[in-house]
């Protein structure tokens, strides 16, 4: 099959892990043309990356021709604008999340793609790495019966305490909800499927933020977002969800995900908030009924030792870097998707309805009352255990 050429607009930190990904898998696409605000800024990266063009601005590359497919790794606030744009130029489209600031340009998106006859995937794709990978295979495989309930925790102070320029964490399309909701959110939909209903309480506890990171230390930054919001889902299969996203939250020791079934629990810790679904690797924790008899057993002290199964992971992408990961193998399986006539795993549908909730969620919040989500998606089938294999 022909190669799937990309273009890449916007250069900021999160583009190495994009890169480099896709230069492994050159075999199915080519990295054809970069754009940034700075036109040195792109040429750099190119010749970094072993990129064919650079670009002074991402309205140029998306009027290239030999560009097939838009990456777009800008800021959320203008997520929907160049998405649109590049649909509009004829072009695929794979987002960084969210797909769009709001769910109901999000849902324009999705329409215009319908139209054009064009493909949308959207990130975040880290649940296709070997961590949840290898949960989704425990749960095909019955390991802890019928789920019927799930906990995500994602609780720290913000992006202020570490990111070079964390001022969009708290402006629209962003705050914990949107920045780093996706993750989760998106984890427990590939899981447990679409979301019936849901509502939530959101809060905005503090109306300015001080950056505490370099090279802006000591700067004010004004929030426009909610910075506390923890709510309740359930799913069209009868789990139920309950969820906090805050940046109000000094530390805590709350796992990041948990899933509890009929016959166990499993368990998703990690070191630190930022390291949950939002990396590939990691470890994962597991107790079956039958080990919760052998711990509640006084006659079996000795066996308290097997109070949960650490489970081995051998599904490929386990890196636990945030530097050196799998990201971007969304888009390639995106590109795979369509030469086999097949919907993306790390879909615009998917994203919609992750996108629909959470905004749904704040409208609870405002209401009181139920949100009923309109749209839905099918359930990712598991990623290839030969997927990237060399």
């Amino acid at each position: 099959m022909e190669k799937m050429r990309v273009g890449v607009i916007g250069l900021g930190d999160i583009c190495h892990v994009y890169l480099t990904t896709l230069n492994r898998f050159s075999d199915v696409v080519i990295l054809e043309a970069c754009a940034a605000r700075s036109l040195k800024k792109a040429k750099k990266k190119a010749e970094q990356y072993g990129i064919r063009k650079a670009y002074g601005s991402p309205e140029e590359l998306i009027a290239d021709p030999e560009v097939d497919l838009v990456l777009n790794l800008t800021t959320p606030d203008v997520h929907a604008k160049f998405n649109r744009m590049a649909l509009e130029a004829g072009k695929h489209v794979y987002s960084e999340k969210p797909l769009a600031a709001t769910f109901a340009e999000a849902e324009e998106i999705m329409q215009l793609a319908q139209e054009k006859g064009l493909t949308v995937g959207c990130a975040p794709d880290t649940f296709l790495g070997a961590r949840f990978q290898t949960v989704r295979e425990l749960l095909d495989q019955g390991a802890i019966g019928e789920i019927t309930g799930a906990t995500a925790f994602c609780a720290y102070h913000g992006g202020e305490t570490f990111h070079p320029n964390p001022a969009f964490f708290y402006q629209p399309g962003a705050g914990p909800l949107k920045d780093m909701g996706p993750y989760y959110m998106t984890a427990l939909l590939s899981l447990l499927g679409p979301v019936h209903r849901c509502c939530a309480m959101s809060k905005r506890t503090y109306p300015t933020r001080t950056i505490t990171s370099q090279p802006l230390y000591g700067q004010e930054i004004p929030v426009n977002v909610d910075t506390y919001t923890t709510g309740l889902m359930e799913f069209d299969s009868g789990a139920l969800a309950t969820v906090l996203f805050s940046f109000d939250i000094w530390d805590s020791e709350l796992p990041r995900i948990e899933l509890y079934g009929t016959k166990g629990t499993i368990c998703i810790r990690d070191i630190d908030p930022l390291s949950g679904p939002n990396l590939f690797g990691g470890e994962i924790w597991m107790r079956t009924e039958q080990e919760y008899r052998w711990i509640s057993n006084p006659r079996k002290p000795e066996e308290t030792a097997r109070e949960w199964i650490n489970v081995p992971i051998t599904r490929p992408f386990a890196s636990t870097s945030h530097q050196d990961n799998g990201r971007g193998i969304g888009l390639v399986d995106l590109v795979l998707g369509m030469q086999e006539g097949r919907e993306p795993r790390a879909s615009g549908r998917m994203a919609l309805h992750s996108l629909e909730v959470m905004e749904g969620m704040f409208e609870s919040a405002e209401s009181g009352q139920f949100y009923l989500p309109h749209t839905t998606f099918e359930v990712p089938a598991l990623l290839p255990e030969q997927f990237g294999a060399e």
